[in-house]
């Protein structure tokens, strides 16, 4: 599979045709079973993200994480695994025709029954947080998310990060704002009442996501941010690019960069803050 990288996107280019929607779905708990199927039923289990009687919105955004996702937690509820209801949606913040278009296909293709509302999200941002979109737009999409979702009966929403967004948020907070925070594979919304965000694809690899999209030929909607399109650089690449350097010289350092957010040993840190405030090692030290 080709990647084309550049200002903070990716397009996927499949080596292979695209394959059936029956070959396709054996694939996920067949030939990556391991990469795939596995960790994501882990997750659900370790982190206990999916509760009887749940109804999950799905959020499909068009990419190769969101549509992964869905088609595994459509082979969760074919296997019984859980008492749970989804609803497929999506959010149109600005998307060019071409990469609507393209989204309506793939999502007729693999029979994922989405639901899509159109919010410009995109537009908004361009005009009031040009040289600092990413923030803005995060907190404006998943707020329409929620609220789309809280509508229609929903108790959960879904996001499709993964294991290489969970450490490069790590790193992200450690590089650059001098902290330790890590992405959370769920959180309690504050501002929409008996809402929660999960993350069940919190344990899978990114290489492994894009290896079964190429396998089955599939061509996710490329970069549909028209605002990051126009910067020449990413923070967040720099560190995915970081931490393939230090691979090279280190053995199992993402693993370790994971692990060290299950870890911590607080009597070896300075200080830490909840929601309590701040407070000082000497706060234990002196007692």
């Amino acid at each position: 599979m080709t990647s084309l990288a550049g200002s903070g996107c990716e397009i996927f280019i499949p080596e292979n045709e695209l394959k059936s929607l029956k070959e396709i779905e054996k694939s996920v708990i067949k030939k990556y079973r391991k990469q795939l199927w596995s960790p994501f039923v882990k997750a659900i289990k370790n982190y206990d993200l999916i509760q009887s009687g749940d109804k999950i919105a799905v959020a499909i955004s068009g990419g190769k994480d969101s549509l992964i996702m869905a088609k595994l937690f459509q082979e969760l509820q074919k296997h019984g695994l859980k008492n749970f209801e989804l609803e497929f949606i999506c959010m149109d913040p600005g998307f060019n025709e071409a990469n609507r278009v393209q989204l309506e296909k793939n999502c007729k293709h693999l029979n994922i029954p989405i639901k899509i509302f159109d919010k410009q999200v995109f537009k908004v941002v361009d005009e009031i947080a040009n040289d600092y979109p990413c923030y803005l737009c995060a907190r404006m999409r998943r707020g329409a998310l929620y609220a789309y979702a809280q509508e229609h009966g929903c108790n959960k929403v879904a996001l499709g990060h993964h294991f290489d967004d969970t450490i490069e948020t790590i790193m992200m907070n450690v590089l650059c704002s001098g902290q330790y925070k890590t992405m959370m594979p769920k959180l309690k919304s504050t501002n929409f009442e008996n809402m929660e965000l999960i993350r069940p694809m919190y344990l899978i690899k990114e290489a492994d996501i894009k290896k079964f999209s190429s396998y089955n030929g599939l061509n996710p909607m490329d970069c549909g941010c028209v605002v990051a399109a126009k910067k020449t650089s990413s923070k967040r690449r720099e560190v995915k690019e970081l931490i393939e350097t230090l691979g090279k010289s280190f053995d199992n350092v993402d693993k370790n960069i994971f692990n060290s957010a299950n870890c911590v040993h607080t009597d070896a840190i300075l200080g830490w803050k909840d929601d309590d405030g701040r407070h000082s090692f000497l706060d234990k030290y002196n007692d």
